[in-house]
């Protein structure tokens, strides 16, 4: 009899209640048991969880480490996917393989790499990803110098941090004075230019920001599955332009994809991001982790978290093919249950929360936007 596999997500993205759904339907027809931890006792992941625990508060990476090795220990941890402290996690790989856990995560060197958009960007480019032009900025002067330069070669200027996840502090530069028609509808990512030159003048601490042109859709984000071998077992294209999202094999997108996940290491899941700059597609970002939008690789057959689950048990699944390739659709939010407590994290051993049944479940929904709707064809 083959025996279950007990995974664990620490403090995820809500989206991943679909990555957990895709887990327990995984064609291996495998028993999986889920543990989640979070630090918001509202997170739809624990509620979907089959155990779930409160995270501590104020530990320091390498006391988070020692809080996860205790985790994989008590709980009989097969797979851990590390989100928060990934870094400080993987630097420690041995020490978790020594407590029987296998960490879906890339080697240290490979997320050292992508944790700085700055660094990443000279490093694809040395291997001949397009990259887009940019600039590393600390203070008003280096702003305004970058922005220009932009500018004077027509493109509009935008800025995120050098390091971050997703689209945090993520803004577009524009030089129209602040006024009553920027209070006008929904709140959006456009700042004032001679604003931010004067937030940043009145700062006591530099910045560290990227600024780089505007890039274009289509967007296409490349979901990848690479082993520990560096050779990648599946690389495939979501795109989205506007509201409508479809999926691509193409290699002008999956190309610098695979080369920039074979040649850099990035094993188990990653999600590697193109724009357009002018006529050409150039890397926008790296994420050297499961993507949220993962599960909807499930509308082209294919259960991209269960082959990486099995890739770190060492049951490789080998070269992964879409036997097709979903029609467009679009994403909408829905409900999702939640638990009515979690207790917090304590010192001695805690008594594991289950979630609720499938039916019926709480009374207490959220919603979090990742359920998917098929589009029909753009008629001529």
């Amino acid at each position: 009899m083959v025996s279950r596999v007990r995974v664990w997500l620490n403090r995820t993205y809500a989206e991943n209640v679909f990555f957990m759904d895709q887990l327990r339907r995984n064609p291996s027809d495998r028993a999986v048991e889920i543990h989640a931890t979070h630090g918001d006792p509202d997170s739809p992941v624990l509620a979907a969880a089959d155990t779930a625990e409160l995270e501590p508060e104020g530990l320091s990476p390498a006391g988070y480490v020692e809080y996860a090795l205790d985790q994989c220990r008590r709980r009989g941890i097969d797979v851990f996917v590390p989100r928060l402290n990934q870094s400080a996690i993987v630097a420690h790989r041995a020490e978790f393989a020594a407590a029987g856990t296998a960490l879906l995560a890339p080697p240290p060197e490979a997320v050292a790499v992508f944790r700085d958009k700055v660094i990443a960007y000279e490093a694809v480019q040395a291997i001949g990803v397009p990259v887009p032009p940019w600039w590393r900025v600390r203070g008003a002067d280096e702003l305004l110098a970058a922005v220009e330069e932009l500018e004077a070669g027509g493109h509009k200027a935008c800025f995120k941090p050098a390091s971050g996840a997703g689209g945090v502090g993520f803004r577009m530069i524009t030089r129209a004075p602040f006024s009553l028609l920027h209070l006008n509808g929904f709140p959006t990512p456009y700042v004032q230019l001679d604003l931010v030159l004067e937030a940043l003048r009145a700062a006591e601490e530099p910045v560290d920001w990227l600024v780089m042109p505007r890039l274009e859709q289509p967007e296409v984000s490349v979901d990848c599955l690479t082993g520990p071998d560096n050779r990648v077992r599946l690389a495939v294209g979501r795109t989205k332009n506007g509201r409508r999202r479809g999926f691509t094999l193409s290699e002008e997108w999956v190309g610098p994809a695979r080369l920039t996940a074979e040649g850099f290491g990035l094993h188990y899941l990653s999600n590697i991001q193109f724009r357009m700059f002018g006529d050409r597609p150039v890397l926008m970002d790296v994420n050297a982790r499961p993507a949220g939008g993962l599960h909807q690789l499930s509308l082209c057959g294919i259960n991209a978290p269960w082959a990486a689950v099995q890739l770190a048990l060492g049951e490789d699944p080998g070269e992964i093919t879409p036997p097709f390739l979903g029609q467009d659709y679009t994403v909408v939010s829905g409900p999702r249950p939640l638990l009515d407590s979690v207790p917090a994290q304590r010192a001695e051993e805690p008594e594991p929360v289950r979630a609720a049944p499938p039916a019926p479940r709480s009374a207490h929904p959220v919603q979090t936007a990742a359920e998917v709707l098929p589009l029909q064809p753009l008629t001529p």
